[in-house]
């Protein structure tokens, strides 16, 4: 259903809650990955909150869709997106990456209600996402299966190979998300291990090809739900989006894809100033949301 514009900005302040859980939780971590959860938020927003069949009260609901997250390091824009939909406390997230805690710095299925998979090696969420489509459709159900990669991740071998199987079963149940925010750990994209035409890739694997703004929520949710109404093969959206998004000093910066605030370059902020600053720029962008959502 197309959201109104009331529900785009209840879904705009909801990004910026998670963006701010986001940072609190790797200051108090002291560890963690910062990049690609703040350019994420957005999409996890129209997920939680808009896309998905889910109840957070019956995380293990039979009706409920599936969501994978493969590129597991970016866990904590899910598990910030969780805490807001009311699947655990919010003041649990300050636990991430403590020893025993449930949010452990890579999704645990075990630990978590409402987590699908366990991931940490990368390339194996698409793999998993189709057993899942295929296993639905097998049983005859109507749930659909996501999955969200990083663009990085695109070099594991295994994703083709699972693309590939894809495409021949014609999971028309499976819609891919690509997280196009052209960083990796050591460098960009282009430079470390180049993946254009990614479009023309998947298309030859047999796949229906979206591109869109992963930052504007009204066009990602438009494109989802354009991914519904291709039935007979599956559907990737290539998410275009700005890591760091919310921290201007950031943004685009791929030295910040896996240094937490207070751990980061000190081009603009000294280590024991990372923190409060980042936070404090993300906090002043309330005063752009509308009043009632501010």
């Amino acid at each position: 259903m197309t959201p109104t514009e009331q529900e785009i900005e209840r879904l705009e302040a909801k990004a910026q809650s998670i963006r701010e859980t986001i940072l609190e939780m790797l200051i108090a971590a002291g560890s963690g990955h910062p990049a690609g959860p703040l350019g994420l938020a957005d999409i996890f927003a129209a997920f939680y909150f808009h896309i998905l069949a889910h109840d957070p009260k019956n995380p293990d609901w039979d009706g409920r869709d599936r969501l994978v997250l493969s590129n597991g390091h970016t866990v904590p824009v899910r598990y910030a997106a969780m805490a807001h939909a009311g699947y655990f406390p919010l003041e649990e997230c300050k636990t991430l990456r403590k020893f025993g805690a449930r949010l452990q710095g890579h999704p645990e299925r075990l630990r978590l209600p409402g987590l699908e998979t366990t991931s940490g090696p990368l390339g194996e969420g698409l793999s998993q996402a189709a057993a899942m489509a295929y296993g639905l459709r097998m049983d005859g159900k109507k749930n659909r299966t996501y999955v969200v990669m990083g663009d990085g991740e695109q070099n594991e071998g295994q994703v083709w190979e699972a693309a590939m199987w894809t495409g021949k079963q014609r999971l028309g149940n499976l819609t891919a998300v690509i997280d196009r925010n052209n960083i990796q750990i050591d460098g960009m994209t282009e430079d470390v291990m180049p993946l254009e035409s990614l479009r023309a890739k998947y298309e030859a694997f047999n796949w229906h090809v979206l591109e869109v703004n992963g930052n504007d929520i009204r066009a990602f949710i438009e494109k989802v739900d354009e991914a519904k109404a291709i039935y007979e093969k599956p559907t990737v959206i290539i998410a275009h989006t700005i890591p760091g998004k919310g921290v201007k000093e950031i943004e685009f910066d791929y030295r910040w894809h896996g240094a937490p605030p207070g751990a980061g370059p000190e081009d603009v902020w000294s280590k024991k100033e990372q923190g409060r600053e980042m936070l404090k720029e993300l906090r002043s962008l309330r005063g752009k949301l509308p009043h009632e959502y501010a």
